[in-house]
């Protein structure tokens, strides 16, 4: 979500007439720099203001440079940010992003520091203009907030309660996007598959993703991130039997002990996260399941972190992503008693990594012998060029590096390939392939290709997202449930 967030912020600015930076710009070269941050782990408020405090002598040396910070850390620290870094320009929430281009103006003339922080949303982010990472693949929002209380996450109190976007209007959206070139959306939210609590449809949600079936010219539908507690009947008969919703769900743990998840105020125990992945195993036999896991949350013991790997070995993911709990001041878990010291969470942490990354290969190694189907993608392969091979994304969502084929093969065409081997984290196709489809997806990466050649030098630096992993617009971003 942070990374479409991005995108809307790009989007704005080219509106506004500025142009992003060719790659390679150095940040002492750029105009402006931008920041949208996340405020679901530590570690993201280390990294801005270690970014912070490096841009410091570079904006010293061109006063016309500004730097921007908004997004949830922004929202949290507010008049914060300027105090520890006087130098920042413009400070924006998670509410009024549309805002940016106006308050760069107004720092610019009144040459001071501009805080805008909304307490709530002005317009529904997705009515922004956008400048998409891809070509062939789009993230949709269709909600924004979380009506959730998790003791862990700051989210809810930075994002505001859950709203709902007209089913009508996400559609349009889908639709406009399919006719620009797009054949992969992967649908957004705080808590996805709780839409419709704002509209008063229960089974809003599953509607939508048989909508979105319905809609000539999308290949593949994805959504991320669910919460076991809204995860009903309906959805999983919409995903097996729409047949352009891939068979992949990620679906939060967070852990597998019944008192820590009371702790955590997740509204589901063991049993019925177990049922949930065994529906989903017999409606959809191949679907690749990942999720999230938090090591050491306040209270956590040896018996229940046991019970979390009891869950692991149960529902054997494709994937987990994991973190060592993190504790977020303004959450009730900062406060809470028995913080686990960061040696046995470390300990915990290592035992769970290495048991997923076991179950990760046994699951992948029966892959091998499998005909895919691999949307090509941008970027996902980083030794392809080395390698002389391409990469992508199976229908599963599992990453596939394949051998060149001798016809030409662009980003957003679908080659069909026979696994070979299997890894932990990726599958390799090293015969030739069995075909290659070109797409209208292809066509349209290779019209913007041709457009970015033709666009003059820019002036304003890429907008990273602190504390959020980078784009991969063909791979939905992990959330961790509730942001």
């Amino acid at each position: 979500m942070n990374v479409h967030d991005s995108e809307r912020l790009s989007g704005l600015l080219e509106e506004a007439g500025y142009v992003r930076a060719p790659e390679g710009t150095g940040e002492g070269e750029a105009d402006i720099v931008v920041f949208n941050t996340c405020a679901v782990r530590e570690n993201a408020d280390n990294r801005l203001y270690g970014n912070l405090g490096r841009l410091a002598p570079i904006k010293a040396r061109r006063p016309g440079m500004q730097i921007a910070v908004g997004g949830c850390l922004a929202q949290k620290d507010r008049d914060t940010i300027v105090n520890k870094a006087p130098w920042v320009d413009v400070v924006f929430g998670t509410h009024n992003i549309g805002s940016l281009p106006v308050l760069l103006e107004r720092a610019r003339v009144q040459e001071e520091a501009q805080v805008e922080i909304a307490e709530s949303l002005e317009a529904f982010p997705s009515t922004l203009p956008t400048r998409r990472e891809s070509a062939y693949a789009a993230w949709v929002s269709i909600s924004v907030g979380c009506n959730n209380t998790c003791t862990f996450c700051i989210v809810p109190a930075l994002r505001g309660k859950e709203k709902d976007r007209r089913p009508g209007d996400i559609l349009a959206e889908v639709e406009t996007l399919v006719a620009e070139g797009v054949t992969e959306i992967t649908l957004l939210g705080q808590n996805v598959n709780a839409y419709g609590s704002d509209i008063g449809d229960r089974e809003a949600f599953s509607k939508l993703l048989r909508a979105c079936g319905k809609v000539e010219g999308l290949e593949r539908v994805r959504f991320t991130s669910p919460h076991p507690r809204d995860f009903t009947d309906d959805v999983i008969a919409a995903m097996a039997e729409t047949e352009n919703v891939m068979p992949q769900l990620h679906m939060p743990l967070q852990s597998g002990s019944d008192t820590v998840l009371k702790a955590m105020r997740r509204s589901y125990r063991q049993e019925r996260y177990l049922g949930i992945i065994e529906k989903v195993r017999a409606a959809m036999p191949d679907a690749a399941i990942s999720t999230d896991i938090i090591v050491g949350f306040p209270g956590e013991t040896e018996e229940d972190f046991e019970q979390t790997l009891h869950v692991v070995r149960e529902a054997r993911f494709a994937q987990a992503f994991t973190f060592q709990y993190s504790k977020r001041p303004g959450t009730p878990a900062a406060e809470m008693e028995g913080q686990v010291p960061k040696a046995v969470v470390q300990e915990r942490y290592e035992r769970l990594v290495a048991l997923q990354e076991e179950i990760s290969w046994e699951e992948n190694k029966k892959q091998v012998g499998r005909t895919l189907e691999v949307l090509v993608a941008e970027g996902e392969g980083r030794k392809d060029d080395a390698t002389r091979r391409l990469s992508g994304r199976a229908p599963d969502n599992r990453l596939v590096h394949f051998a060149r084929p001798e016809e030409p093969v662009r980003p957003g065409d679908v080659v069909t390939v026979d696994i070979t081997y299997a890894a932990p984290h990726h599958l390799l196709a090293e015969g030739p392939a069995r075909g290659v489809r070109r797409t209208r997806a292809g066509d349209a990466w290779e019209r913007r290709n041709a457009a970015e050649e033709k666009k003059p030098a820019g002036v304003m630096l890429g907008l990273p997202t602190v504390g959020a992993p980078p784009p991969q617009p063909v791979a939905p971003t992990a959330g961790c449930g509730c942001d």
